[in-house]
């Protein structure tokens, strides 16, 4: 199926991820023997205007292991001509003429979509802004799902922490959304509940969806945790006790035998490490399959070329 610009998770059917979770599979296997050199001739660009460890290193560790090359800018926006004022489309216009594919963090929710209209070669959106998309994470998390819980129909899943702004968080809805018998339950503070966009897809997808502020009487109900960061800053004083959506070995009795939690990281106090050793925590799992789906995702948009 034609795959080209990867902006949003809205953009992928059950019939195209099912494609691509075959094709990380693969990916899996051609890690294990130690690399290709199939796409010797590519050439990807990672351009960040914000930092970020695991999207930018895995993405670059795609591409070496693909046999491609990479031209990497970090904090793009502190070394680019953006400082002498320059428009990002610009930007994309004359960093398209170098390489093959583009890898963009912007710091503006849109930023991608912006890039992409004026892009001569692919462009993926590896976050935009607070509030926006990270597509790729949302797949690499979706993947994590459909292999430790062999389904992805009829589960629960309880999204966890600043839903108003994580992208992580938004772009996994959009996902879930697409699958029969699904139940999603967000869990924030009041003021960094989910935003009215992804609830109203939500309903127009007939998903089944409940708001909380509490791990209370949900967390032994689930089979999803996805856990991520609240900012304390962001509360302006409130009382709210965040402790009360962490992670710990006290939460983790609760929780059913064959759950698994998940976090997009890098974590805080959210998840104790105490919590590491136990088999259902998913999160460095998690972050190696990063590797996998990202090689799939390039593989596929080269192949469509």
């Amino acid at each position: 199926m034609k795959l080209h610009h990867v902006l949003e998770s809205q953009q992928f059917t059950v019939p195209l991820l099912m494609e691509l979770f075959d094709r990380t599979r693969v990916m899996e296997k051609i890690v294990a023997r130690g690399g290709t050199r199939d796409w010797e001739n590519k050439v990807m660009t990672t351009l960040f205007y914000k930092p970020s460890t695991r999207t930018r290193m895995s993405f670059e560790s795609a591409m070496y292991r693909l046999g491609g090359k990479v031209l990497a800018t970090e904090q793009a926006q502190e070394f680019s001509s953006e400082v002498e004022g320059e428009q990002l489309e610009d930007t994309i216009r004359i960093v398209a003429d170098y390489c093959d594919l583009i890898v963009l963090r912007h710091h503006e929710a849109g930023g991608a979509r912006r890039a992409a209209a004026v892009s001569g070669v692919p462009v993926f959106n590896a976050g935009d802004g607070a509030g926006g998309q990270h597509p790729t994470q949302a797949l690499l998390d979706l993947y994590t799902i459909y292999n430790e819980c062999k389904k992805l129909d009829g589960l629960s899943v309880a999204l966890i922490g600043a839903l108003d702004q994580g992208r992580t968080a938004r772009s996994l809805a959009y996902l879930l959304g697409k699958f029969d018998r699904t139940k999603l339950y967000f869990i924030a503070p009041p003021e960094m509940q989910v935003k009215q966009d992804i609830l109203e897809h939500l309903e127009q997808h007939n998903v089944v969806y409940e708001l909380a502020s509490s791990t209370d009487k949900i967390i032994e109900n689930v089979d999803v945790v996805y856990q991520t960061r609240i900012d304390r800053a962001r509360l302006h004083g409130s009382e709210i006790d965040l402790t009360s959506y962490n992670i710990d070995k006290t939460v983790l009795r609760r929780l059913r035998s064959n759950a698994i939690i998940m976090h997009p990281l890098p974590r805080s106090v959210e998840i104790a490490s105490d919590v590491d050793g136990d088999p259902r925590a998913a999160y460095f799992r998690q972050t190696r399959n990063g590797l996998f789906v990202r090689m799939a995702l390039l593989t596929m948009v080269f192949e469509k070329e």
